[in-house]
Parts: C-alpha cells; structure tokens; sequence
C-alpha cells in the first residue's frame, strides 16, 4: 500500500508530504484547492507523462516520492527482479519522479535510475486510478480475461494452459523444423547420393593435401640433388673412401701409445672422431638416398591424388581439408532421408498430443470461466440498485473461437452493461456514462475486492452528481473495498467523507502576502472532520443543523 507521498515545486504545491495507512481515506476540499493537481502529481510518480507545466513557477525542476510497503509475494518484486533492482528494506519500495521545466524527466526505483517503462509497469501492479473519465483501468479485454480468473480462482488453470501453449508451440516448432530438414534432403537426394558415391571413392583425410604436396616437391627437387648424393656417398663410403686408412692408421697408433702416450693419445683421440662423424654422414647420406630413390611411377600416382582432391575442393567450393567433413555432412543427409520420416512421425505425435492437451485445458478453462462469470455477473448486478442503477445490467461476455487459441486460451473476455432496459447492451468503456461509469467499476471493485486487484486504489469523484442515498450506498462500498485493499477517494460527497477512517482537507492558502499561493493538505482530527463535513453539507456558512448532521453523520457511519 501507498504509505507516504512527498511532492515538492509541483504547480501550487512548494513542498507537501503526507502519510497514508490501511482502509479508506477521502480527501475534500473547495474547488479549485488543488485536488486535481495532487492526482497529476501522484500518477507523475507512477510513470504517467511528464509535463513541464507541472513544475512550479520560478524553479527549475520539482519532483514527486511515492513510498510503498509491499508484501514479499507482491508482483512488483518480480518486475524488480528482471531490472536488478534491490529492495533497501524488506517491505519498503521508493518510486520517485523528477519533472524538469525543460520538459526532460528522470525515474528512480530504491534511488537506482531506472526507464519510464519500469516505473509505469511498476505503478501498474501498486496502484490502480479510477475516475469518471478514466483511461486507465479495465480498457484492456485482457484485464477482463484476468480479472474473471481471478474471481473465479482460475489463475492455476490458467498458467497451466499458458505452460501448455508453449509446450505445444515447442513440439509444433520442433517438428516442423524437422520436416524442413527432410523435405530439403528429398529434394536434394539424388545429388547428394551420387556425391555421397564420388566422396566415399575418393575417402579424403584431413591434413592429406599438405603431405601429398609435400612429398610431389621431395620427389621433383630429388633428380637434382640425387646424383650429388652418390657422389658423396662414394666419397665416404665407396671405393676411394679414406675410412680404411684412417682405422689402420689408429691402430698402427694404438700399439705405440705406451712407448709415448703423451703425443699419440690426442692424435688417436682426434682420429676415432672424425671416424665417428664420418660414421654419422653415411648414415645421413643413406637416408636422403633412400628418399631420393623414387619409382617415376609413384610421382604420377601422387599428383594424380593430389589433382583428384583438388578438383573435388572446387567442385563442391570447400578447403580440401574439409571434404572429409562434408563427406558425413552429406552421410547424414541421406540417413536423415531414410531414417527422418519415421523421426518425423514420432514429433508430428508429440506435437499432435500436446495440442490436443492444450485443446483438452483450454476447454475446461473455457467452461470453469463461463461459470465464474455467471457468478461475477449476479454479483455485481446486486450491488447496482443502491448506486441508482437499477435499471442497468452488468455481464460478462465471453466469446469462445478455438480458432483464436492463444498463451490465455480461447476465450476473449470483455465488461458489457445496458444502462437501461430496452436498450442495445455494448462495451462497458463505450455505453456507460463518465457517472455511470464510476458507479459500474465501483460495484466491480467491491465484488473483487479481494481478487484482481492493485494492493491501492484511488477514486477520483466517482460521487459526482449523485446525492442522499446514492452517495451513502458509494461511501459503504468504498469502506467495505478499505476492508480488503488502501482505498484513496477524492470527493464532494459529505455520505463519503464520513464513513472514512482517515480525512485529509486539501486548501489553498495565500503566501508572501497574496503574492503566491500554495495548496496544503493536512489530516484532520475529529472535532476538525466534523466540521469539514458541515461545510460539504452546508457550503460556504457553516450553520448548527449543519454541524448535527454532519454528528449524525459520523455516528451512522461509526
């Protein structure tokens, strides 16, 4: 509920802050005191459009705070959730507006900058303003859909056939996603077969192209060096090779190393050196020669190979290194067209079956709210002939298209009344009066009072033109609704004001000697109401009967 309003340079009102409580509040003043403008200033802090000619005269910005106190389960905890907005305290949320005279505003949630859009989605779930002309509750069909849920306690059943709906939009997605894979794999198949046959024959590796190519240039550059080779090879290993010198050599030292070990010992060791590496050479000469040493014919089969993978890569315009992998792509296509109609009839099932779940919900939805709305229609009907409507008619048309099955069913709910018999019944927003109006929603909101509905609501003269009776029969709804959820009334009627648990007197007072007003609003104690209900009764002279009847009043009320 709405438990404090500050509101600061906003048109009349320099700085004004008010605390709310539970149960119905009224607030009366003279016309023109600034009622309207304190409304303005309220819906500005719950995301209604800026105005510069809200700021008050002189300044160069106003701004307005409303603090609430929510319930942990309060919807507006999960809007703050999906916009990372923390709650300070455990109940407390802060809405505040700032209107500059520039025309620009700026929105703050717990003091953290938030959109427009989040406050105003944010003023949705916490308060609900309803007034002769309203445009802002109960326009929506959808709201109607699930306010008659809400009093008909469906709102299980209508999640479940929401839930239902995305699981039948994800089978249906599903398998119609998987058709498409088929049909394009049909029309494909031919082709795909015969490049499945070209693939399977050439069985193309990763990495190939780079050995084959490799290997084709050892084997042209090979010619060249191959003769080189040998003639190296003969010069260490062959017939002219000095080796054999060499080891006769060493031995012939080794055999004077003891006569003088000192001069032969470094010689021997430098000779079994060179040997040693001389060793190495051969062996390396061996290899290249090995290498080198290639069949003419295998040059052919190699670039043969490497032609075939070449011309395979531009033929179906990927790396060579990837033909491997379009090798399965293409395997997969064919086992998805010889396995995917039977995949393709399992989906079409599962889809088949949660629409027909969904189907199965949506009916039942459908009947459960054709039932509340039977209920609905006989009891606002009975709250209508103390609100001297009792020529009107109230119902609830529910028009059933299953072609039209959405998230919510298949049922479009909207409010329709006939204000008077023989009249054509329509759109409650189209055919009632701005009065009529008022009263319709108010016998509405009694009936939902504790279903469907803001956690506070705010009357704006709904009162207007009915007197006596009438405006009595207004002031006990709107104190019975107080019983369940905040009710603020801004009204003329003196039956309203007296029955409220709380009274604020909204005036306008002259400052800076006449040369500024401002509006005040204060709460006013008994002797005080009583007095501020004599003069809604009487007018501008405040006469004793006036005053006993306003005592009257009050103890009727009480």
């Amino acid at each position: 509920m709405l438990a404090r309003l500050s509101i600061r340079d906003i048109v009349l009102i320099d700085r004004l802050d008010i605390d709310f409580a539970a149960h119905l509040a009224v607030l009366t003043g003279e016309t023109g005191a600034g009622k309207s403008i304190l409304l303005d200033a309220f819906a500005l802090a719950l995301g209604g459009r800026g105005d510069q000619t809200l700021v008050r005269q002189g300044v160069e910005q106003g701004q307005v705070t409303a603090v609430f106190e929510v319930s942990p389960k309060h919807p507006a905890r999960g809007i703050l959730s999906a916009n990372d907005i923390d709650i300070a305290t455990q109940d407390e949320l802060i809405l505040r507006r700032v209107q500059f005279s520039d025309g620009r505003t700026r929105a703050f949630v717990n003091d953290q900058p938030v959109s427009v859009n989040v406050m105003k989605q944010l003023g949705s779930v916490l308060v609900e303003i309803h007034g002769q002309h309203d445009d802002r509750a109960l326009v929506d069909a959808a709201t109607h859909r699930s306010l008659l849920d809400a009093y008909g306690a469906l709102e299980a059943s209508a999640a479940k056939v929401t839930s239902l709906w995305e699981a039948r939009r994800a089978a249906q997605d599903l398998a119609d996603t998987h058709r498409a894979e088929v049909e394009r794999a049909k029309r494909e198949s031919d082709w795909l077969r015969h490049a499945v046959d070209e693939l399977d024959k050439l069985r193309p590796e990763p990495g190939e192209e780079t050995t084959l190519a490799t290997r084709r240039t050892v084997m042209m550059q090979s010619e060249k060096v191959a003769e080189d080779l040998r003639d190296a090879y003969d010069t260490i290993a062959g017939s002219k090779s000095s080796v054999p010198e060499f080891a006769s050599v060493i031995r012939r030292l080794e055999r004077r190393a003891t006569q003088a070990p000192s001069l032969v010992e470094p010689a021997v060791k430098s000779l079994d050196a060179a040997l040693t590496a001389l060793e190495e050479t051969r062996l390396h000469l061996e290899a290249a020669l090995r290498t080198a040493d290639f069949d003419p014919a295998e040059l052919e089969r190699n670039e043969e190979r490497l032609f075939a993978l070449r011309a395979a890569a531009r033929k179906y315009n990927v790396p060579v290194d990837d033909l491997a992998a379009l090798a399965r792509k293409y395997s997969d296509d064919i086992s998805l067209i010889d396995a995917g109609e039977a995949r393709l009839k399992v989906l079409l099932a599962a889809a088949a079956k949660a629409e027909a779940d969904y189907r199965v919900a949506a009916e039942a939805l459908s009947k459960s709210r054709v039932k509340a709305a039977s209920a609905l229609d006989k009891a606002v009907n009975a709250e209508l002939p103390p609100l001297k409507l009792e020529r009107a008619k109230f119902s609830t048309e529910i028009a059933t298209d299953p072609a039209s099955a959405g998230p919510n069913g298949i049922d479009r709910v909207e409010f329709w009344v006939q204000t008077n018999p023989g009249t054509k019944p329509g759109p409650m927003m189209k055919i009632a009066s701005g009065g009529e109006l008022a009263r319709f929603l108010l016998a509405l909101k009694v009936v939902l009072a504790d279903r469907g509905s803001a956690p506070t609501l705010v009357f704006d003269e709904i009162d207007t033109g009915v007197g006596g009776a009438v405006a009595d029969a207004i002031g006990m709804r709107l104190a019975r609704l107080g019983r369940n959820v905040q009710v603020l009334a801004v009204t003329h009627a003196p039956q309203v004001a007296a029955r409220a648990t709380r009274h604020y007197v909204i005036s306008k007072d002259a400052l800076e000697k006449g040369q500024r007003v401002a509006t005040r609003v204060i709460e006013v104690a008994e002797d005080r109401r009583r007095e501020e209900i004599a003069r809604m009764l009487a007018g501008a002279e405040i006469t004793a009967e006036a005053r006993a009847a306003a005592e009257r009043l009050i103890k009727a009320a009480s």
